[in-house]
């Protein structure tokens, strides 16, 4: 009974409580694998999540990236590995509601309970008519360096209208 309290009735407190502190998750959940097993706990795994970009239509990122189990993990104290992958593609006719700055933040995530951000910036590429998206963490104090960056072309039919 214990192990099926910490596998599952613990994270879902958890995250009915997270719910109400207003920290929100931005994206959706495709998949996840497990990487290691933990006796009490969810298991550490890699997750794959899908974020579709609010101001341009047609376009969804898909980042990897680690996520702790163990106790830590299902309480939300354990703080994640600052390494995660992307991917940005075209997923349907892409077109722009509005202009886009030439730079911005379009996704943040909490990776653990204080201070540290999993970011997406979209920067616009004028020359090569593309959106570039570069992924990230940082922390109140020091960030990592390691980041990952992927493009999606923009037709050259289409110009990417910007402020």
């Amino acid at each position: 009974m214990n192990h099926l309290f910490a596998r599952i009735l613990l994270p879902v407190s958890v995250a009915i409580l997270l719910a109400g502190t207003g920290v929100a998750a931005h994206a959706e959940v495709i998949g996840s694998v497990d990487t290691a097993f933990i006796l009490i706990g969810p298991d550490h795994k890699i997750v794959v999540e899908a974020y579709d970009d609010p101001k341009v239509a047609g376009v969804t990122c898909y980042v990897s990236r680690a996520k702790t189990g163990g106790i830590k993990g299902a309480i939300g104290l354990a703080v994640d590995k600052s390494e995660a992958s992307i991917a940005c593609r075209q997923v349907g006719p892409i077109s722009f509601p509005k202009p886009l700055a030439q730079q911005e933040e379009v996704f943040n995530e909490r990776l653990s309970i204080l201070f540290k951000k999993l970011r997406i910036v979209r920067v616009v590429d004028v020359k090569r008519n593309a959106l570039v998206y570069l992924t990230y963490s940082d922390r109140l104090i020091d960030g990592s360096p390691q980041n990952s960056v992927t493009a999606v072309p923009v037709d050259r039919a289409t110009t990417i209208p910007l402020k």
